[in-house]
């Protein structure tokens, strides 16, 4: 059943929650336009896949991050109903999409899901028309217990690629960067082509995000802050970090990080700062600050939307339709294990 928010739902919840650990800095209030239906155990990630022909039955793709066989994959309507369940998945934690990977003679859009205790990905066929997913999974091994995934599609030649976090990984060489390939019989392999990326913080590194347009994956080492380095394995800087920023700010974990892009370079990032009751997102300018574009030393606004303790988030720029012209914001609500939605526009309004 869809869960609709009223006007005036989320004040009262973001008053009681005043006295909780917050950041160190003022927050704008947002309010969510809906809530999804909720997931049986434990809602962790969200991603969205965007209509090619109509918007407005654009999807959320969420997980049930529990083990097989409650675990699965859910997804949802704008409207926040339930459209699939794909249950039987050993204990599902990230998810993302990608559009336009060759399999055979055609290209298909893939929502790919890291498949914690089988140590492998899950990967799903989006039908153009948005009906049902798909399994197109074939050899997918991974690090053990992977846990975060963002999918990086590269201009020059369209490959795609997974980079994946695990449980736990090295100082150096945390994150393991995959391409998938189609395994000649229709369905798609998984290819180790690099290890990368510091680790500097004393928990994990789980959320990773990918910005397509400008080459670059950021992903979150919590407790320490964000990270930035080139997504194309074959950069010739490919083993250099770009920035870290977001290290003083948060009084929660370092979570969910979602890149909001705009056809002009311009745009903002954001990143999850876990508070239980009441999470607050930090926002940066993804062109960068002063000091170039790797300059994201400077946080923009932080917002709070009445959310428990999100740990997966995901955003869009894309107009999906007149519920949300300018895009949305989809995050993780734990105690009621199911997402928010939030119109980007509440959002900008709120962005100096």
């Amino acid at each position: 059943m869809r869960r609709t928010i009223p006007a005036g739902g989320v004040l009262p919840l973001i008053l009681a929650f005043g006295a909780c650990s917050r950041p160190p800095h003022p927050s704008a209030d947002i309010r969510p336009a809906l809530a999804t239906d909720a997931v049986s155990s434990d809602a962790d990630d969200p991603a969205v896949w965007v209509h090619p022909t109509d918007p407005a039955r654009s999807l959320i793709v969420g997980t049930n991050k529990v083990a097989a066989p409650a675990g699965a994959v859910v997804v949802f309507g704008l409207d926040g109903k339930t459209r699939q369940t794909i249950a039987g998945i050993d204990r599902p934690n990230n998810v993302d999409i990608e559009y336009g990977l060759k399999l055979g003679s055609e290209t298909v859009d893939v929502a790919v899901v890291t498949e914690r205790l089988k140590n492998r990905l899950r990967i799903f066929k989006i039908p153009s028309d948005g009906g049902p997913l798909t399994d197109i999974t074939a050899n997918t091994a991974t690090e053990p217990e992977p846990m975060g995934i963002s999918l990086y599609r590269r201009p020059r030649d369209g490959a795609i690629f997974a980079i994946v976090s695990p449980k736990t990984g090295p100082k150096q060489g945390y994150l393991a960067q995959y391409r998938l390939e189609d395994d000649g019989a229709g369905r798609v392999k998984a290819v180790l082509v690099r290890r990368f990326g510091s680790y500097l913080g004393g928990k994990e590194i789980e959320a990773v995000a990918v910005d397509d347009a400008l080459g670059y994956v950021y992903y979150a080492d919590e407790g320490y802050g964000i990270h930035k380095w080139h997504a194309d394995p074959d950069h010739p800087e490919a083993a250099r970090e770009l920035a870290s920023f977001g290290r003083t700010e948060f009084a929660g974990d370092h979570e969910g990080i979602a890149i909001y892009a705009r056809p002009n370079g311009t745009g903002y990032i954001l990143c999850t700062d876990q508070i239980a009751g009441n999470t607050h997102y930090h926002i940066y300018r993804r062109e960068g600050g002063p000091g170039g574009p790797h300059d994201h030393a400077r946080m923009i606004q932080c917002v709070r939307g009445g959310a428990d303790s999100t740990d997966g988030i995901e955003v869009t720029s894309a107009a999906l339709g007149p519920q949300f012209p300018n895009g949305l914001l989809v995050v993780m609500n734990s105690g009621p294990k199911n997402f928010l939605l939030y119109r980007w526009e509440d959002i900008a309004s709120r962005i100096p």
